[in-house]
């Protein structure tokens, strides 16, 4: 059984592939993929969801990255990249709309925004995961971001308590020095949620975390994402070499 999980992973991986979008046609790929993961699965209100697509007033000024599966030539993952430049057309990174960034201006010029991420429902094995951290490793060497921010979703279908929990058993050892702390403009209210649950970490988190990135803050609350979010700093000069070689080799 092992060999044979094996062997379907490899498979999968030899499909999969990773590309910036450089068409409408495939940002609205992006943006199907969102819709399903963030509206049909975790039950978020989007104000396009008569579209069928995830759509805000950031995609127009991001590059989004996609991995497709070449079996059937559909889009299974996605990030979507806010560079310094753009966020400033943009009037601000979308963390801002979550967060206070105040500690965190005298970096703006050196921080590149990733969100957005999710991987279609049929394709959670680990190859997509692997497609995206490789794709990002590819976008942050090629373009030199110093530090790597953005919100990293957890859903509180339970209320809250899982997100607190989690929370609870990462920002003890991760978290960020008090001159990158962040504060969210809608807190998550985690003295009258349980933060003692038994929890698995998210793998998005995970992965973070074993790069090196930091847990800058307190989890912020989107009521209408039905998640909390945690705000993720990551100097890249921090990154766990060994780590990051595995995503980096896969770019290369």
């Amino acid at each position: 059984m092992l060999d044979l999980i094996k062997q379907e992973h490899r498979e999968a991986q030899g499909r999969l592939t990773f590309s910036l979008a450089r068409t409408v046609a495939e940002v609205a790929e992006a943006q199907r993929v969102r819709f399903k993961v963030f509206a049909e699965e975790m039950g978020a209100k989007l104000p396009s969801a008569d579209l069928g697509l995830d759509i805000d007033r950031f995609d127009e000024f991001c590059d989004h990255l996609l991995v497709r599966d070449h079996g059937d030539n559909k889009v299974v993952g996605t990030y979507r990249i806010l560079p310094p430049e753009q966020a400033v057309r943009a009037g601000g990174y979308y963390s801002e709309t979550e967060f206070d960034m105040t500690r965190l201006m005298h970096l703006r010029d050196r921080m590149v925004e990733v969100g957005r991420s999710c991987v279609h429902p049929d394709y959670r094995d680990g190859a997509t995961i692997t497609q995206l951290w490789s794709g990002l490793a590819d976008y942050i060497g090629k373009h030199g971001h110093e530090y790597l921010i953005g919100c990293a979703s957890i859903s509180m279908g339970d209320g809250g308590h899982y997100a607190a929990s989690v929370y609870n058993k990462v920002h003890k050892l991760h978290g960020a020095p008090a001159e990158y702390h962040v504060f969210p403009h809608c807190r998550l209210p985690l003295e009258s949620l349980n933060q003692n649950l038994e929890v698995t970490i998210p793998p998005l988190i995970k992965g973070y975390l074993r790069l090196g990135a930091y847990i800058a803050g307190e989890p912020a609350w989107d009521p209408d994402f039905n998640c909390a979010d945690l705000f993720i700093l990551m100097p890249v000069s921090r990154m766990n070499a060994r780590y990051a070689k595995h995503f980096m080799k896969k770019a290369a």
